[in-house]
């Protein structure tokens, strides 16, 4: 045992700088070793130190990792790994008071008892080691360390209330997921550490916490050991661990130990509890706060003379007891347990008759378990490894190489690649190990590979899993008041910092919807710091847009392209509709004045071209009196008036009247006066919507599909629907405006007394079968018989014989209102005007020459089955409804017919030679003729050639 040099313990609690003045006082000779806790903080403190003396000078030893260059001075290794015989003018171990540790502290103990520096011995650790290594190391000497920041205790508070810059400390895997997963959804995220992690992974996950990426860390008891990270708040989230045998309490030192971390150099820290742990009491809190526990008593200890022999000689020897009152026998270790249960095996017992070979069992044997699968398993794995280097003196490459392979795969969960990253660390520990594989330098290299690529992979699936990139990198991007800056693609996705955060739709921001409370904050947070500049670069380019970018929808809405930019709503007049945009508050009110003011433009532009020649009308001067109180009506109307309503009103106005009105393609018809203009589908599609919008319609009808001649009735549709969407209802369908006028003054050439069949062009401009046109009548106010007869086929010379029907042009749906004031002794009868409760009044007919019934040829009637033909005859029955003076409302006071027809009295199916007129209107004198109406020069003409 050296005792030449200076040994000096230096203790005191967490924070007080210990492994920082070991490292200096390392550097200050010329070689030096040190032995830490964990393989990661051997990690952090060999980083350190090549930081500052480069690589080549610097060693790292730990199990499963082996950097040892040629010139190697210092060497950084975890207690176990520490070579022994060094001979170093320096030597130092960190956290000597696990010397009481049950399943580690017998190392610990063999470190205090026979490891010393040529020229300086430093054993760090708390204060509870004092009166332990004064009597178990003679002529040491003690410095006391104090904490550079104050402790203190906060009590119990909720995760998700947890302050920034907090780790939470759980006892299980199964806890520290699933307070990790509860802190994503809430908070953002959090980094995840523990002993099992490779520093590879530890590294990449401290780092996201030390950046700011994420503001809390979720970790096991290992952060207790040294591991030097900005903690502002430790939470317990339980007072109970499995110490590999059992549950138990934690001692009040080992809260200390874990809840110091919080408050680095001299920034004060606080710790607290939080989830189902219960509160501290006050005789722990004050222990924890002042830093005073009771002493270590006992040493872990286990015999280092050991007798190789034989494998019962060796497990003796390790079972041996001590007398040494401060000395403890450790309990059954994992490597004593393999010893015995690999000794016991029969076959084992022929290889195991020299010291060479125990020794060679025991090295094996102080393999880790590293998979925690059971200790069977673990026995069998280190058998089969000791018989191939007792049998070939190396691990076979192939073998070695199936057994890297199988794990050397970075897919599926958390759980499956940490059970690869625990399996890889057996053969990275075994290919470090000297002469046990015949390429060592290939084989390190090989399981550092595969570790490494497992470590990135377990690390991506724990950022995956736990970290919510999104909200960490805005919330680190804020909390540094960096500018942030939004950009958004032509689908309106928004990203900021390139993270995906929402949708701009047209002015407003959608953010993504799966983002939680906490983090939809942040996201609304950073989207409107960023938006701002897009949300002006914007409204310049929409105000500057032409009108061809803009459309308004069936239901009131303002497009811009695909986006919904706004809606309109009622304004003071029908034709004069608000237009409200939708900008969010963030953007500004310039940019929602901005918008407000393009919308406007465009619908009143709109309208202006839609409804010209009803906004001309309205605005002429020209038209006056009465003519001018219609105008205003049809103005009120959007272009399309039903007649029956305002009878009384069309009648009023005279010829110079109706002049002015048609001037601005105003057409007076049998059933509505309308303008010929507005029935087209742009301008129906608009009127629906400001019909919709005046009458404060929480939906808005549908504008009918355009070129349809008659569309369905609409169930539980308002009545008015039907004429600003320019059809009239009739039955089971509604039919459009103009070509009902178009009908009507087909149905004025026919007998609608008498009866008439319809013909081919009213079924032409209908698009109706037979059957749907009977209906249409019968909604009109005719009555359809329904009948069947025998077809008649045209002979097939006359069929190719017949001229093609030439073009002639359509009828005028002007309906001629009134005759010119000079007229014949009988003028024709005045247009009958629809009646709103009877429905049409009956239109004038006129009777075409009866023609001789056709004759079925005998030999056809005889040789063929006739052919029956369906039809309808129609005729004019209007509703009654009762009179006053007993009249009928179809007759004039003398009792004469209004219509053409058969003689009052005359037997049923008799007629006339030839058509009579009949008329009781007295002479009118000559007036000036309408050159607008076509029917009053027509009737000049007959004048003329009589």
């Amino acid at each position: 045992m050296q005792r030449d040099g200076r040994i000096t313990a230096v203790l005191g609690p967490t924070n007080t700088g210990k492994t920082h003045y070991a490292i200096e006082r390392m550097l200050s000779h010329r070689t030096g070793i040190i032995g830490l806790p964990l393989r990661l903080l051997a990690r952090e403190v060999y980083d350190r130190i090549v930081a500052l003396r480069g690589p080549r000078v610097v060693a790292l030893v730990t199990g499963e990792e082996r950097i040892v260059p040629d010139s190697a001075q210092y060497w950084v290794c975890t207690v176990e790994a520490m070579p022994p015989g060094m001979g170093c003018d320096f030597l130092a171990i960190d956290e000597i008071q696990l010397c009481a540790d049950p399943e580690r502290g017998h190392v610990f103990t063999d470190r205090l008892l026979r490891a010393r520096g040529l020229h300086e011995t430093l054993f760090l650790g708390s204060d509870t080691m004092r009166g332990a290594i004064a009597a178990q190391v003679p002529g040491v000497q003690f410095t006391r360390r104090e904490r550079f920041s104050e402790l203190t205790y906060t009590g119990s508070k909720k995760i998700s209330r947890m302050v920034p810059r907090s780790a939470i400390v759980g006892f299980s895997v199964e806890n520290v997921y699933a307070i990790a997963e509860l802190l994503r959804r809430q908070r953002g995220g959090a980094a995840v550490v523990m002993g099992a992690l490779s520093p590879r992974t530890r590294n990449a996950q401290v780092e996201l916490y030390q950046n700011g990426d994420v503001d809390f860390l979720v970790a096991t008891d290992a952060i207790g050991m040294g591991l030097n990270l900005d903690i502002r708040h430790v939470a317990f989230s339980g007072l109970r661990k499995f110490d590999g045998r059992r549950m138990r309490a934690l001692a009040p030192n080992e809260l200390a130990q874990i809840a110091g971390r919080a408050g680095r150099y001299t920034e004060p820290g606080s710790f607290g509890v939080t989830g189902e742990a219960p509160p501290l009491d006050e005789a722990t809190v004050t222990a924890i706060t002042e830093h005073s526990f009771r002493p270590v008593q006992k040493l872990h200890w286990r015999n280092a003379r050991l007798e190789f022999g034989s494998a019962q000689r060796l497990i003796a020897s390790l079972e041996a007891p001590t007398g040494d009152d401060w000395l403890t026998r450790a309990r059954e270790a994992d490597d004593l347990m393999a010893l015995k249960t690999i000794a016991a095996m029969p076959e084992m017992a022929p290889r195991l008759t020299d010291a060479h070979g125990v020794k060679l069992l025991w090295d094996i044997c102080c393999i880790p378990d590293f998979r925690g699968i059971s200790h069977a398993e673990h026995a069998q794995l280190l058998a089969r490894i000791f018989e191939y280097l007792q049998d070939l003196h190396r691990v076979p490459d192939d073998w070695l190489a199936r057994q890297v392979k199988r794990l050397d795969r970075t897919d599926g969960d958390i759980d499956t690649l940490s059970k690869r990253l625990a399996y890889i660390r057996t053969w990275t520990y075994v290919a470090q190990r000297k002469n046990w594989v015949d390429d060592e330098t290939h084989w390190r290299e090989a399981t550092r590979a595969v570790e490494d690529r497992l470590s990135d992979a377990l690390h991506g699936a724990l950022t995956q899993r736990f970290v919510d990139r999104r909200t960490s990198v805005l919330l680190r991007r804020l909390k540094q008041k960096e500018g942030l800056v939004a950009d958004v693609n032509d689908k309106g996705e928004v990203t900021v910092e390139g993270e995906y955060v929402g949708r701009l739709e047209g002015f407003r921001f959608r953010q993504d919807a799966s983002a939680g409370a906490e983090e939809a904050k942040t996201l609304r947070q950073a989207a409107v710091a960023s938006l701002a500049p897009e949300f002006h670069l914007r409204a310049d380019r929409f105000y500057n847009a032409p009108d061809t970018e803009f459309d308004f929808t069936e239901q009131g809405g303002l497009m811009w392209g695909d986006m919904a930019i706004g809606k309109l709503v009622k304004g003071p007049e029908p034709l004069k509709p608000t237009a409200e945009a939708f900008v969010d508050e963030e953007a500004g009110p310039e940019v929602m004045q901005k918008v407000q003011r393009r919308l406007q433009h465009f619908i009143d532009r709109k309208i202006a071209t839609l409804f010209e020649p009803l906004l001309a009308m309205s605005r002429d001067e020209a038209i006056t009196g009465l003519a001018r109180g219609f105008a205003f009506r049809m103005v009120e109307a959007l272009g399309v008036l039903p007649r029956g309503p305002v009878a009384d009103e069309v009648k009023a106005l005279d010829q110079d009247a109706r002049g002015l009105l048609r001037k601005h393609g105003v057409r007076f018809g049998q059933f509505t006066i309308f303008q010929q203009a507005l029935l087209k589908p742009a301008p129906t599609r608009l009127r629906l919507v400001l019909w919709g919008l005046a009458n404060d319609h929480a939906e808005f009808a549908e504008s009918p599909p355009p070129g349809l001649v008659t569309i369905p009735a609409v169930e539980g549709a308002d009545p008015a629907f039907y004429p600003n969407a320019g059809y009239r209802l009739a039955g089971s369908r509604a039919i459009r405006i103009d070509m009902l006028e178009r009908l009507a003054d087909m149905l004025r050439q026919q007998d609608t007394r008498g009866g008439f069949e319809a013909t081919a062009d009213m079924l032409s401009i209908t698009g109706m079968t037979l059957e749907q046109f009977a209906d249409l009548m019968e909604g009109l106010g005719y009555k359809a018989e329904k009948g069947e007869r025998v077809k008649v086929k045209a002979p097939v010379e006359e069929a190719k014989a017949a001229p093609e029907a030439s073009d002639t042009p359509d009828p005028p749906t002007e309906v001629p209102d009134e005759q010119p004031d000079e007229g014949p002794s009988e003028p024709p009868q005045e247009t009958p005007v629809e009646d709103p409760d009877t429905g049409p009044a009956e239109p004038p007919t006129e009777v075409p020459p009866a023609e001789p019934p056709t004759e079925i040829p005998e030999a056809q009637a005889t040789e063929e089955p006739a052919e029956m033909e369906v039809f309808y005859t129609f005729a004019w029955a209007p509703r009654r409804r009762p009179n006053p003076q007993g009249q009928r409302r179809d007759a004039k006071p003398g009792g004469k017919p209004r219509g053409k027809g058969k003689p009052r009295g005359a037997p049923k199916g008799a007629r006339g030679d030839k058509p009579k007129s009949f008329s009781a209107q007295p002479k009118r004198h000559e007036k000036k003729i309408d050159p607008d109406n076509p029917f009053a020069q027509a009737l000049a003409g007959l004048k003329t050639d009589s």
